[in-house]
């Protein structure tokens, strides 16, 4: 699988108009990937549960233009109102995949898009926010295209997803989503993201992730940003090495549902991502002090009660909690008694593990 493979030959339909709605989950990571090289290719392999509630639902009404002007055209609202702030990234967007969906130019799109979830807050929103695009977008073009088979409209769904947003090309697919080059993983491509198809145990079978929203405003340091400071990052070539040796540490895992050692990964993981904004240059912290309150309370009722509760984190303060389907009601239980406290105005977002996109 190449580049060239996503850029069409000829379109064998005429199309002038029509409307396309895709809902995307957002994605939360076990393995963390952070750094990458040019064209959103990463660093190092990652892995992902896909969730089920918080998700991106796009939906573009295209028109073909009069006259094709050679620029790229659309109109964008954010939940019902004008985000002028956006424009630029779908911008940049649109003009990287350019060569793969030459039609782009022909067609005035009017984008209009919204969240289950805060904006800019930690739970992947530019992940779903591009995934949902990028199936608009393919759905245009197999009306263009009618003979596209399904597996090749995903690939290319996630390829595209990718050139917007790194980690957007894990939100096509479910429950679990595998990206970037393994020798673990004979299927792995840095150019997409692929459902996983190894074994899986039982136990992560509608495994649960609460999401603490201990802060919902913009964060103070982009995730791309933060990408960047990992090309001089003195301890960039460890975290690289540590990836790949937790990623397969956690195809193990799935396979015997030990949860002992993946509560072990996943917390490191997430601990290590944040060691990494702490240690570059420059450095910047993205948890808040309810966010370390949180995983103190979650280490002492792990200990305590014996339930097998981790938590995770992305590029942001908010806390996702991980926990097999069997003890939610202990958890949540726990979550209003000692944790919700924590919560910026009291709220919290059930989730669960998801089986991916889906047109609307």
């Amino acid at each position: 699988m190449n580049e060239q493979d996503f850029i069409p030959t000829e379109y064998t339909t005429m199309v002038t108009s029509g409307v396309a709605t895709w809902k995307a989950p957002s994605n939360i990571a076990l393995v963390k990937y952070w750094g990458k090289f040019s064209d959103q290719i990463p660093a190092n392999p990652s892995i992902s549960f896909t969730l089920s509630h918080a998700a991106t639902t796009t939906s573009i009404a295209y028109e073909r233009k009069e006259k094709r002007n050679g620029g790229l055209s659309f109109d964008l609202l954010f939940e019902g109102k004008p985000k002028e702030e956006f424009r630029p990234k779908i911008s940049t967007f649109f003009q990287r995949i350019s060569q793969y969906l030459p039609f782009l130019q022909e067609f005035h799109l009017k984008i209009d898009t919204s969240n289950t979830f805060p904006h800019s807050s930690g739970i992947a929103s530019s992940a779903s926010g591009m995934a949902a695009l990028a199936l608009c977008l393919m759905d245009m073009e197999k009306r263009m295209m009618p003979s596209m088979k399904s597996d090749f409209f995903l690939k290319k769904a996630s390829f595209l997803a990718r050139l917007g947003s790194g980690s957007a090309c894990r939100s096509i697919g479910g429950p679990i989503v595998e990206w970037g080059k393994h020798h673990d993983l004979t299927d792995s491509s840095d150019l997409v993201g692929l459902p996983y198809q190894g074994k899986v145990h039982e136990v992560f079978q509608g495994f649960q992730d609460t999401i603490l929203l201990v802060h919902k405003g913009e964060k103070t340091v982009s995730s791309t940003a933060g990408h960047a400071l990992m090309n001089n990052h003195p301890f960039a070539k460890e975290r690289f090495a540590q990836a790949h040796k937790n990623l397969s540490r956690i195809l193990s895992i799935f396979e015997t549902g030990d949860l002992e050692e993946f509560i072990e990964i996943v917390e490191s993981e997430a601990l290590t991502l944040h060691a990494m904004m702490m240690t570059s240059v420059p450095y910047f912290v993205l948890m808040k002090p309810q966010t370390l309150s949180i995983i103190e309370k979650i280490w002492t009722y792990r200990k305590l009660s014996g339930v097998p509760l981790c938590f995770t984190l992305d590029a942001g303060a908010n806390v996702h909690l991980l926990y097999p389907q069997k003890d939610s009601n202990k958890v949540l239980q726990f979550i209003k008694n000692e944790l919700v406290v924590y919560c910026e105005n009291g709220q919290y977002i059930c989730d669960q593990v998801g089986g991916g996109s889906e047109k609307v």
